[in-house]
């Protein structure tokens, strides 16, 4: 089983304004509301693993399959026989950047967690986007 899902916004911000914000770990709960703590070992590269924790307490392993700064970055999380996979994405445009996140869910289930697991992504870009724009 499979749930997809995509969102995207467009910003004034650069594509550099939101990777540096994508890029540092640390902030990402001061953006997604999702979000409570992530730690991550070594750098923000490719084979890269962590920990994500949730607002709700659930705790997840993360790994970063794809790293392409400035661009793109595409996190794996694993719950039991449930992988996630978030790709995010930002491509510069006339006015500013364009920012899209697509989510997958795969496994037993992925249909009923699905929903659950992207219902924040709206207000997580609005406020990526925000947090951008102010470093502009």
């Amino acid at each position: 089983m499979s749930f997809d899902y995509e969102h995207t916004v467009t910003t004034t911000a650069s594509p550099a304004d939101v990777w540096a914000l994508w890029s540092n770990v640390g902030s990402w709960h001061r953006w997604d509301p999702a979000v409570e703590q992530v730690a991550i070992e070594g750098h923000f590269a490719e084979g890269a693993a962590g920990t994500i924790v949730f607002g709700n307490g659930t705790e997840a392993p993360f790994v970063l399959e794809i790293v392409e700064p400035s661009a793109r970055y595409l996190d794996k999380l694993t719950f039991g026989d449930l992988v996630i996979r978030i790709d995010h994405q930002v491509k510069a445009t006339a006015d500013g950047s364009e920012i899209t996140v697509r989510t997958t869910v795969d496994g037993p289930g992925a249909h009923d967690v699905g929903p659950t697991v992207v219902e924040d992504t709206p207000k997580a870009l609005e406020a990526l986007k925000e947090m951008a724009e102010k470093k502009s």
